[in-house]
């Protein structure tokens, strides 16, 4: 039991790596990103909405929680059937905490940019509210065909 008791952390931090996501920021590339060419546009920046970006929970959180909840509880309280009770009930209050922290993780405050271009076309752009942005501010845009970003 003791060797379960300490291989569990292990095991939780693993499967917690795994909520881990791709930044939406306008500041991050992946490594694949890197040394490949976009197209520049210059914009004003038209409107600034706070938004939230959900990257979607993947179960790993409420899995973990349970797992450690139930070995947790299992193996300190008890022994024969009010160890197993224990361990039923440690592991669904585990597993509903970490679905919370794993929801919690998964939100990210965003920023919806609406820019008009210099053609007077206008174009809205959400990513991760890491920078700010005011109206009126001149802006770039950068495009790769799939991914627009804004930055300064």
């Amino acid at each position: 039991m003791q060797k379960l008791l300490m291989v569990a952390p292990i095991v939780a931090v693993a499967l917690l790596s795994a909520c881990s996501t791709p930044s939406n920021s306008g500041s991050v590339y992946r490594a694949n990103q890197a040394q490949s060419e976009q197209t520049v546009r210059m914009a004003y920046v038209d409107s600034i909405r706070n938004v939230m970006i959900d990257k979607g929970q993947t179960g790993v959180g409420t899995v973990a929680g349970a797992a450690l909840g139930g070995i947790a509880a299992g193996s300190n309280i008890g022994g024969g059937n009010g160890a197993i009770a224990a361990g039923i009930v440690g592991a669904l209050a585990g597993g509903i905490i970490g679905q919370k922290v794993e929801n919690n993780m998964s939100h990210k405050p965003g920023l919806e940019i609406t820019v008009r271009l210099d053609n007077g076309e206008m174009k809205a752009i959400t990513q991760d509210a890491d920078e700010a942005f005011n109206i009126g501010e001149r802006v770039r845009l950068l495009s790769n065909g799939r991914t627009t970003r804004v930055t300064h």
